[in-house]
């Protein structure tokens, strides 16, 4: 592969897996670009390759990775490339109290507005508008109602991971230590995702492009959308990670990644805690009595996802 080669996919997974054909091979430092479709499996032109389900770009096989290695990818570019996204009508009910449940808005909207043929008859669905020249999504609401619901976008993926230990294949739709439906508003443009390798070659997947979301994704859907992507893969040999981490600009966050519902979101906080403490001993020479402190002091945790995951975020300013 040259620097900078696109690969399309002509058809896409629904798991994380290593039995799927490798779409591509990639050298570690060489920048590839790719397409994601959005969560019902439309392109950015409306077309559907895909089924629903928060279809997978990948799987993408980096050449030297073995177990007990790391992969570093480097989001250079995470940009929407189409006009329109739907979300969910209404929170998920798990988001709020009993009380409130029991008083909730009816979720079907109304039908025949997200303007492709599969999801017409959906009524729970809010259509939203994407201005590429101004980089911004506004919700197709009601007539009448003067409420504003207009955004700057701030273009994220949801899913990207590689394959499990062993022959565990989850499907895309939870996340764990390989990755996974993350869901994290973090990772984006200029983002990088550190994740372990399981297998040779990893298998790497991306997928679930939201123009914009909330913490926690407490809708259970970003403003869902395809997206243009850019990444390189920096390939750590030797150094084995327990889960997911990510950095930005501006800090460096343990991901306490975990399938919703599947314990407290408390789990995840742990999760999260623990790791940032090894990466801090580990990787910037801190005693473990100065990591907790600096933890206490500094450290800000995201909720990932309602019922789910937890993340901790240090500033970087205070390694």
């Amino acid at each position: 592969m040259t620097d900078n080669e696109e690969v399309i996919a002509s058809g896409y997974h629904h798991t994380f897996s290593r039995s799927h054909p490798i779409l591509s091979r990639i050298k570690p430092g060489v920048k590839l670009r790719t397409k994601t479709v959005d969560s019902s499996g439309h392109d950015f032109k409306g077309n559907r390759p895909s089924g629903t389900g928060n279809p997978l770009t990948g799987p993408f096989y980096i050449e030297g990775a073995e177990p007990g290695d790391s992969i570093s990818v480097h989001l250079s570019k995470v940009r929407c490339n189409r006009d329109w996204g739907y979300s969910s009508y209404r929170l998920g009910l798990v988001a709020l109290t009993p009380e409130s449940v029991e008083h909730v808005y009816p979720k079907e909207y109304k039908t025949g507005l997200v303007n492709v043929e599969e999801l017409k008859d959906r009524a729970d669905l809010m259509p939203w508008d994407i201005n590429l020249q101004r980089n911004t999504v506004k919700a197709r609401k009601p007539q009448g109602e003067d409420f504003s619901l207009e955004f700057p976008i701030q273009p994220m993926l949801g899913c990207i991971g590689v394959a499990p230990a062993g022959d565990f294949t989850p499907t895309s739709g939870p996340s764990g230590s390989y990755g996974g439906n993350i869901d994290y508003n973090e990772i984006r443009e200029k983002s990088i995702v550190h994740l372990p390798v399981y297998h040779e070659g990893a298998y790497l997947y991306v997928g679930d492009g939201h123009a914009l979301q909330g913490d926690g994704e407490p809708l259970g859907s970003g403003v869902e959308t395809s997206m243009d992507v850019e990444f390189s893969v920096t390939l750590n040999k030797g150094h084995g990670l327990e889960g997911v981490r990510v950095e930005t600009d501006d800090h460096i966050i343990s991901v306490g990644s975990q399938p919703e519902f599947s314990s407290s979101m408390n789990r995840g906080l742990q999760l999260a805690t623990s790791d940032m403490v090894d990466w801090l001993v580990s990787e910037y020479d801190w005693d473990d009595w100065a990591a907790h402190m600096l933890i206490g002091m500094v450290g800000v945790y995201d909720v990932v996802t309602v019922a789910g995951s937890m993340a901790l975020k240090i500033p970087k300013t205070n390694l």
